[in-house]
């Protein structure tokens, strides 16, 4: 057989091993979660590729990893290129370990000192995987903002008409915040939490 045509195994035990010796490395250091662990967590085929999401105590990150050769596609340390996902597009940045062997990253977290414990992030990892395929989260265009009400075209403008906020200024205003895939996919489940805590 092939041996250019057969798939590349999951990363996840060389990624988990790499990053292990790192990690006692930087224990004690003060952007270290010493609550967290080093886990690759839902680490799939795509594309031709390996993705999950890779934990550990001071980032958690969208990785790929070549599974074709054929398809994979070699980034220098530091280079970036964006992939298509039905979320939007995400730039990723070339990545390489003497154990793990090369791999892209997208940061999701940096660092990781707001979760209390391991199987949070977990779960944040695999929510924001999951995320990536729902073209619910896409990023809408930017748009003008306008003042839509009826009366906006038949009473003559003033300053304070001029600086009234549109429908899409007051949509952001009540989630607190302008949406974003990123914000989505970095913050919008801890924000969720509030509903559910109390």
């Amino acid at each position: 057989m092939n041996d250019r045509a057969s798939p590349l195994p999951d990363p996840s035990p060389r990624l988990e091993a790499a990053f292990r010796a790192v990690a006692q490395r930087m224990t004690g250091l003060g952007f270290v979660n010493p609550a967290l662990s080093v886990e690759a967590v839902g680490f799939a085929p795509w594309n031709g590729h390996w993705l999950g999401v890779l934990v550990t105590p001071w980032f958690m990150n969208l990785t790929l990893a070549p599974r074709d050769r054929a398809v994979w596609q070699p980034l220098a340390r530091g280079e970036k290129r964006g992939y298509a996902f039905p979320a939007g597009e995400y730039e990723f940045i070339g990545a390489h370990d003497d154990a793990a062997g090369e791999f892209q990253q997208c940061s999701l977290f940096s660092p990781l000192l707001e979760f209390e414990d391991h199987a949070t992030a977990r779960l944040v990892a695999l929510l924001a995987r999951e995320a990536l395929f729902d073209a619910d989260h896409a990023e809408v265009p930017e748009m003008p903002v306008a003042n839509l009400s009826p009366a906006a075209e038949s009473a003559p403008a003033t300053p304070a008409d001029a600086a009234a906020p549109g429908p899409l200024a007051k949509l952001e205003k009540k989630l607190d915040a302008p949406l974003s895939k990123r914000n989505f996919l970095r913050g919008r489940f801890l924000a969720g939490d509030r509903d559910d805590r109390g």
